[in-house]
């Protein structure tokens, strides 16, 4: 009786098939033909500081509408978040007008996969009616954003890597001010 084993070259062709299919599946996003694109994680990354930067400015409006008094401390601090906001959405090319980042932070496709809900800080959080600790939730607003920024460093392209840890540390700079007796004005 003869033997059944298949020849080497066979089994070479086989595994070559095989290796093949399998390189083939894995170019594939498994996404059918004619579906948009998968984002980028660069401009997932910046649509999401875009957003938190947004958040973020919501907040100085809503403390300086609730604390009038306040609003001239807190005008520098608000127009450097409002700067860092424009550069992050200037990164993709794009034109950094208000319009924009609006639209953008309405997108339901900005959220990075590291992005964590209570990283972000929220402008719906009522403001304290004691202007001190007003200063201080925006100051822990200002650390916890500061904070996801340095964790998410870790994901970010090479230059989206530079432009988030130096507003991360902005951001530190600004919690800093916020919580002390001079204030954005020293």
């Amino acid at each position: 009786m003869p033997s059944i084993m298949p020849s080497r070259r066979s089994l070479l062709a086989g595994a070559t098939g095989i290796a093949g299919a399998a390189l083939l599946s894995g170019c594939s996003d498994g996404a059918p033909p004619g579906a948009e694109p998968e984002i980028p994680l660069e401009r997932r990354m910046r649509d999401t500081a875009v957003r938190d930067s947004g958040r973020l400015l919501e907040r100085y409006d809503t403390t300086s509408a609730a604390h009038p008094a306040l609003a001239e401390r807190l005008a520098p601090l608000r127009a450097s978040v409002a700067s860092h906001t424009a550069a992050l959405a200037a990164g993709d090319g794009a034109s950094p007008s208000p319009e924009r980042s609006a639209s953008r932070s309405a997108s339901p496709r900005a959220a990075s996969p590291s992005a964590t809900p209570a990283a972000a800080p929220s402008a719906a959080e009522p403001v304290p009616p004691q202007p001190a600790d007003a200063l201080s939730a925006l100051a822990d607003a200002e650390r916890s954003l500061a904070e996801a920024r340095t964790i998410s460093l870790a994901e970010a392209p090479g230059e989206l890597a530079r432009m988030l840890a130096s507003v991360a540390a902005c951001g530190h700079v600004h919690a800093y001010l916020l919580t002390t007796p001079q204030g954005a004005s020293s």
